[in-house]
């Protein structure tokens, strides 16, 4: 038998095993197709009362209140790197969950998806695993910073957020907010019920809050030679979609660390997996009954919606524009300090939204802040 004969026998071979072998696995279900989300209208009877601003212009930074913006979206002049401006350095460093006592990690199954419980269609039944994870950090630390002081910080989820960066460049530079660290955290791999993001921003508790200050912290200052504030007021959380729910979330349940919270497309949504009864519809829970039915708390918001953001038809509680405007008018009842921004012509967590809002909107949630003395 010839060299090629045999090769030829060989491939024949190995295809016949790997044929046999697919056959034999079951057919991974495929992801239901998607709806494209409709495009609401701010003005929709029961949403909150909005002022409508001029195409390209955003809210002023010292105004409370809702708004509506677009259609246009170009970015803001801080939200590009500027000649000039003093650009801080980054520290990168990794995270793996062998060496968390709070996420051990968890995956769900490949080719799954949660399913509604036969018995209680408000319930998802998910398959998840232990699974390690890997989580990368990006902290800005502005040149301005003075070695041995306590800064004032902002937590972000879904990091490394580069334009974070870029905009704090211009912002203390134009000394509109104060010298502050940025801690952007990786999420720990996975969407929604099952994952490890979905576990660390959608559960309705203080552990992804304890997670941070207990495990992410001290790293951030050892390794990146910074030293971070106790004071709450000098300490900001910010996310977008499940990141922006988990971003009130760490306030919410720890305003003793927490008090300013900036999001963009939050999930207040029922996403919450495994079910909680205390919190039977999830971050839903915050303005159908948390935030009407608890004594105000020390936290300034900024929030943002787009007209085309999510929908799902599966339930009452997955509408991402009603859960925000419910949220603006729920905030406004309870006297927060807040500012709610409605853009048209916008998906969800839309990046140009971003870029034209995201340097007023730190303004806004820094406002009134000093410097503890202590």
């Amino acid at each position: 038998m010839t060299r090629s004969v045999r090769f030829l026998t060989a491939v024949l071979f190995a295809y016949s095993l790997l044929s046999a072998q697919t056959a034999t696995e079951p057919p991974r279900p495929a992801r239901p197709p998607r709806t494209p989300p409709p495009t609401r209208d701010p003005n929709t009877p029961g949403y909150v009362k909005a002022k409508e601003l001029p195409d390209g212009i955003v809210p002023p930074a010292n105004k409370d209140g809702n708004f509506i913006i677009g259609p246009t979206h170009n970015p803001d002049p801080a939200s590009q790197v500027q000649p000039g401006v003093p650009q801080g350095r980054i520290c990168e460093f990794t995270m793996d969950s062998k060496d968390s006592k709070i996420y051990p990690g968890i995956a769900r199954r490949p080719g799954t998806f949660g399913r509604p419980d036969p018995n209680d269609p408000t319930k998802l039944i998910v398959d998840s695993y232990p699974a390690p994870y890997t989580r990368k950090l990006a902290v800005y630390v502005p040149q301005q910073y003075q070695p041995g002081t306590a800064a004032p910080f902002i937590v972000g989820a879904d990091g490394p957020d580069r334009l974070l960066f870029t905009v704090l460049d211009n912002l203390i530079h134009q000394k509109r907010v104060p010298v502050q660290v940025a801690v952007s955290i990786g999420n720990g791999s996975g969407d929604a019920q099952g994952s490890q993001r979905g576990l660390e921003y959608d559960t309705m508790s203080g552990k992804y809050a304890e997670f941070v200050e207990t495990e992410v912290l001290p790293l951030v200052e050892s390794k990146c030679d910074v030293k971070l504030t106790k004071d709450p007021n000098g300490r900001a959380t910010m996310g977008g979609s499940s990141g922006g729910s988990a971003a009130l979330i760490m306030a919410w349940y720890h305003p003793e660390w927490y008090r300013r919270v900036l999001t963009y497309s939050g999930t207040y949504v029922y996403q919450q997996w495994p079910y909680n009864p205390e919190t039977p519809h999830g971050a839903w829970e915050f303005h159908e009954n948390l935030i009407p039915k608890t004594p105000r708390k020390p936290i300034r918001l900024w929030l943002e919606i787009s007209d085309r953001d999510n929908l799902s038809t599966r339930d009452a509680y997955h509408d991402w524009v009603l859960a925000n405007e419910r949220m603006a008018k729920v905030l406004a009842e309870k006297g927060y300090k807040y500012q709610f921004v409605f853009a048209r012509n916008a998906g969800h967590t839309d990046r140009t939204v971003k870029a034209q809002t995201l340097p007023n909107a730190l303004e806004y949630i820094w406002q009134g802040y000093k410097p503890s003395k202590k």
